[in-house]
C-alpha cells in the first residue's frame, strides 16, 4: 500500500488527546497471532476517557477487534456472543 498525505489538510497535533479517530490492528504468524488497539474514547474532537477497550475476548481462541461508536461496538459484541453461544448450544460444541 502507498500512503499520501494530504499537504493542503492542516497538521494535527502530536498529542493523543488531539486525534480523532480509531485504530485496531492485527496480525498472524506461523505459529502466533497479535491483535492491539489504540483506548481512546471521544466524541468529535472531545477526548473523554483513554481506557476504552476495543478488543473483546469471545473465547479462549475467538477475539474480536472494533474501530467505530462506541455503542456499535457494544452492539456487535453482544451480537457475536449471542450467535456464538447459540451456536454452542444447537451443535453442541465450541466454535
Amino acid at each position: 500500500f502507498t500512503f499520501v498525505k494530504d499537504i493542503s489538510a492542516p497538521l494535527m497535533g502530536e498529542s493523543i488527546m488531539e486525534y480523532n479517530g480509531a485504530a485496531v490492528i492485527a496480525m498472524a504468524g506461523k505459529e502466533c497471532v497479535g491483535i492491539a488497539s489504540d483506548l481512546r474514547y471521544g466524541i468529535r474532537l472531545q477526548t473523554l476517557g483513554c481506557n476504552n477497550p476495543k478488543v473483546f475476548k469471545l473465547h479462549d481462541h475467538l477475539y474480536v477487534g472494533f474501530s467505530g461508536l462506541a455503542t456499535d461496538m457494544q452492539t456487535l459484541y453482544e451480537r457475536f456472543k449471542f450467535r456464538l453461544n447459540m451456536y454452542k448450544l444447537r451443535e453442541d460444541r465450541e466454535m
